[in-house]
């Protein structure tokens, strides 16, 4: 009676862990995706922190006064230098920024839109045609010999859309870029999907 209770015991005691193993087997997957998801949204975040602080660094460096002795003078180069040291740093690649599409809507300091106007009473600051990877507004260059200009924008917000005015001699550049990051989530709809990680700063220009 004994060798029978025992051997009962046993055969419960096996077919307990045959199916403990089998319903490991169920979630495994599931578990797996799921740690494979918190690395990959970890690394999105990580990623649009450190562009969202080098756009804020290019814009810094960008309003900076200017410096006989301290090399370029060309405020979009100078936001383009310090974007590239802030990515290489976070072992991010800087040549594969972008400009964002469509552009910040900013207006020209002092001629932006009037309280309840829907647009620029002039035409919308573009980005510096120097730079490719980044969108550097309130920078151009003119002319035959390339003439550098700094028609600074008028800092502003928006709502809907529309660019409203900012306060009385507020006026600076704005520098805005976006990263392709690429999402890899086997079995899942998101796998090898690539979103554009935005970054806007804007710096008050200081003075020379």
């Amino acid at each position: 009676m004994q060798k029978s209770a025992e051997t009962t015991w046993r055969r419960l005691a096996r077919s307990a862990r045959g199916s403990e193993i089998a319903e490991f087997a169920m979630i495994l997957p599931m578990l797996f995706l799921l740690l494979i998801g918190i690395f990959w949204f970890g690394q999105a975040f990580r990623t649009y922190g450190t562009i969202t602080n080098a756009a804020r660094d290019g814009a810094r460096a960008a309003v900076a006064p200017a410096c006989a002795t301290c090399g370029s003078v060309d405020p979009s180069v100078n936001a383009w230098t310090v974007i590239q040291n802030d990515l290489q740093a976070a072992h991010i690649n800087p040549n594969l920024l972008q400009q964002p599409t469509p552009p910040p809507t900013l207006c020209a300091c002092g001629l932006g839109a009037s309280a309840g106007a829907t647009s620029c009473t002039t035409p919308q600051v573009l980005c510096d045609s120097e730079e490719s990877n980044i969108c550097v507004q309130g920078v151009s260059h003119t002319g035959v010999n390339n003439t550098l200009n700094e028609g600074l924008v008028q800092l502003s917000s928006t709502v809907a859309g529309n660019p409203l005015p900012g306060g009385a001699g507020e006026c600076g550049i704005s520098v805005s870029l976006q990263y392709p990051y690429t999402f890899w989530l086997p079995f899942t709809s998101l796998s090898s999907q690539t979103i554009n990680l935005r970054a806007q700063a804007q710096m008050r220009a200081e003075s020379q």
